[in-house]
Order: structure tokens, then sequence, then C-alpha cells
């Protein structure tokens, strides 16, 4: 059995399938089961969720069109933009997906759909998908639509229970931290959890960008796949860049080979890479692979990766986050103080990190928002 992972997947406006070369088309008919990750609703609906960043949805014409092309079969739904637009726009893409043959994993109009397991049949073999992502924004709850949340333990017995009954269990998370080619240790260690229990290859997106692979225990995990159509444009180069992820099951036994990817800017364009610029893609994953597996080098980085981002999330974490006037925030932001203050940063520090304090600060927050307008 083949089996063809890919990236984020964003058509936002008109997009005709003739932009995807025959070399990518040609990679998917070829392939049993092809899976996407629908970085998106499909939905008429414009009834934004509150919420910090964009609210994206697909164009849905151009969608469906560029789907059909790669035979897409499979599409995963848990990611930090599947409730942009409320529960309608998780219904109106669950919907649409059955109404074209098209499998969906990852979320639901509740949390025991989300939670459900994919699975599939094939000639004496039998193959389960999990799909969950980190809570931004999006996570379904008891009796709301959205995403299946990351949670170590419900994750861990919903991959057991998945190889209790498949001989070969596909993990995909939608997580990381965009823009950066690496896990972070903590990733490293969860992902590396995730196969201890039972996945039989983990594979991670979300980070917009291409990262590298390492074996853990006899398990490949893939850190993230980067960005496979996304039609936004950007100034981060690494965006047009992306990997197809090719798994063959053949008795008993998975292999596993890297297509790389190149969408063109302004136009789009998808097509795999060949020659030099398909052998500088692959020096680029040796390299994440190499600082991946070696425990200073992954620190070395993430600590170089946190001073990089100090100032900005310092700022997140201040006063200055609830000024609306932008020249007057922009005014403050140039003076480059630290507005929380020393008491105010060890009191965040204590909320975010200590479990108890996180709890509840994250239901107070959200009881908060529940009686505002906005």
């Amino acid at each position: 059995m083949k089996i063809l992972i890919a990236g984020d997947f964003v058509i936002t406006h008109s997009y005709s399938a003739s932009k995807i070369n025959k070399n990518v088309i040609s990679l998917f008919a070829d392939s049993d089961i092809n899976i996407i990750n629908l970085e998106a609703p499909i939905t008429e609906s414009n009834s934004k969720i509150l919420k910090t960043g964009p609210n994206l949805k697909v164009d849905k014409q151009s969608t469906l069109e560029a789907l059909k092309a790669l035979k897409v079969n499979v599409v995963t739904l848990a990611n930090n933009h599947i409730l942009d637009y409320g529960e309608q726009g998780v219904k109106d893409t669950l919907d649409l997906c059955e109404k074209n043959n098209i499998r969906t994993v990852g979320a639901g109009l509740n949390l025991e759909q989300a939670s459900t397991t994919l699975h599939f049949e094939g000639k004496d073999i039998k193959i389960a998908v999990v799909n969950f992502a980190e809570n931004e924004w999006s996570a379904a709850e008891e009796s709301s639509a959205g995403f299946n949340p990351m949670d170590i333990i419900d994750n861990a017995e919903q991959i057991k229970a998945a190889k209790d009954i498949a001989d070969h269990v596909i993990v995909i998370v939608h997580g990381g931290h965009e823009y950066y080619n690496l896990p972070s240790p903590r990733i490293r260690k969860q992902y590396r959890f995730y196969a201890e229990q039972g996945a039989d290859i983990v594979v991670g997106h979300h980070s917009h960008c291409v990262s590298g692979n390492e074996i853990h225990n006899g398990i490949p995990i893939y850190y993230s796949l980067g960005n496979f159509i996304f039609t936004s444009p950007s100034n981060y180069e690494d965006w047009y860049e992306g990997l197809i992820l090719e798994i063959n099951i053949c008795d008993g036994k998975i292999n596993c080979n890297l297509h790389p990817i190149e969408q063109k800017k302004n136009s789009y364009e998808l097509s795999l890479l060949s020659g030099k610029e398909k052998e500088t893609v692959f020096r680029k994953i040796s390299y994440y692979s190499s600082t991946i597996t070696n425990d200073f080098k992954i620190m070395a980085n993430w600590d170089d990766y946190v001073a990089m981002q100090s100032k900005e999330y310092l700022n997140y974490l201040s006063p200055l986050s609830f000024i609306k006037n932008r020249y007057v925030s922009g005014f403050l932001r140039k003076l480059n103080i630290n507005f929380s203050g020393i008491k105010g940063s060890a009191l965040l520090l204590n909320m975010l990190r200590c479990e108890a304090h996180r709890n509840l600060s994250i239901d107070v927050i959200k009881n908060f928002l529940r009686t505002r307008n906005y």
C-alpha cells in the first residue's frame, strides 16, 4: 500500500488545477491513500470567531478542483483555522467532503467526533490515522465543534486504542513554531513519546517550513512537511518550499521517501523539485536532522530562537497588548522598554508554568470572553 501525506493546503482565491505540475499529479495518481492538511474551512459563512491571527477560509470551487485533480481521498482537519468561521464552517466542511467522497479526520461537531480515529482496510492490512493539533483557538469541546486537541494522556490513549485494531498507526500532528525549522526540545520529547505509545510513524506540520526527521526506537518521525499549496504571499522564502512524504507498506514493513516541492511566488504553480534544487533541499533536511538528534545542538538552537523572540513575546505579555491605538502602541514599543516589569513577568510565568494556575486561567479567560460582545 502506498500513502502520500502533504502539508498545509489553503487556496484562498480562484486557482486553476492546471497550475499543479503533471509530475505532482502523476505522483498522487499512483498512490492508494492521499492525505493533505486542509488548513481552513470550506464555507460560505461570514461569521468569524474571535481569535488572534487571521480568519481563513478557502475558495470552494478552486479547492474542490485541486483536491479532485490530486485524487485526495483524506483531509486532516485538526489545525488552528478549521473553526475560523464558527461551527457552521466546520459543518459545511464535513458535509462537503462527505459529498465529494473525501474522508476526514481530526475535527467534528463535538469532541467525541473530533477525536475519532480514521480506519482503512486494504488487502491483508489495516491502517489507522490519528490526527490532533496544539490548542490554538479551534479545539472542540464536549458539545461544540472544532479539532481534536493535543492532550498527552488523551492522545496516548487514542494511539494505543488504534494500535489494538490496526496493523499500522499513522499519527499526524499540527503544531510547532511558525518559521522555525526545528522542533523545540519539548516537541521532540513529545513526538518521541507518541512513537513509544504505538505510533508506526509520526508526521508534523504547521510551521510553514520544512524540518528534519529521525528514527526513534525504529519509528520514523517527520517534524514538519512545510506548506503544500498555500496561496497567500509571504516574505519568508521557506513558505514556498515543502515536502510530500511517500509511505510504502509491504510485508509489514514501512519504507519512506521524501519528495521536495516548490510553489512559484505570485502564481503558486506547484511542481516537484529535481536536480540541484532537490539536492539543496535534501542538504538542508540533513542538517536539520543531524541537529534534531544532537541534544546539545537542539538546545543551543532553541536558546537562540528564544532570544530572538524575547522582545516580541514580552510585549505580547505586557499592557501594550491592550492598547488599541496603533500609533500609541507603536510609539511605546519604539521606546524598547519591557512594560511587563519584573513582578508582572514573574506572575505571568507562574500562571503559565504551573498546571493548576494555567488551567484556572484558561477557563476564567474563556468565560470572560463568552460574556462579552465582539
